[in-house]
């Protein structure tokens, strides 16, 4: 016989499956946005602000990256799965995204102030591709009832 436990975690299996790329999925929806919205901003801004709004993608993607290794070494050193590293490390890595937005902000600043405002809107990225995903999951829940 089969208990109650056990036959809904056979029925959550596909949508457990589903949801848990999420994360991936949003990494992809950020490599897919940059080209588009790089090519749009230097259409009709200038290529100025499309280099900064490109130093803002790839900071913004990076960020995400790093984060999401941090946070998953902050995890698996709290539940005991696999030491990865030392703690300092990980804090280190932490800080430093933060380090290197300042210092892209601050050379993008000097080289020109209107780049500024194409990185600022860079850094936005994850919103777009957060926003994207849940476009994707919402039409999944609803043509696959996930």
């Amino acid at each position: 016989m089969i208990s109650i436990d056990q036959r809904d975690s056979r029925i959550n299996a596909p949508s457990e499956a589903f949801y848990s790329g999420a994360l991936t999925r949003v990494g992809r929806f950020m490599l897919a946005l940059s080209p588009l919205v790089v090519a749009a901003a230097w259409w009709r801004f200038g290529w100025r602000s499309a280099l900064g709004l490109s130093f803002g993608c790839l900071i913004a993607y990076v960020n995400f990256y790093w984060l999401k290794r941090v946070i998953a070494g902050f995890a698996d050193r709290a539940t005991g799965v696999e030491p990865s590293g030392s703690g300092q490390g990980i804090v280190f890595r932490f800080l430093l995204r933060y380090v290197l937005m300042a210092i892209g902000a601050y050379a993008i600043l000097t080289v020109s102030p209107a780049s500024l405002y194409g990185l600022l809107a860079g850094l936005f990225l994850p919103v777009a591709a957060i926003a994207c995903e849940a476009v994707y999951e919402l039409y999944a829940a609803l043509a696959h009832g996930l």
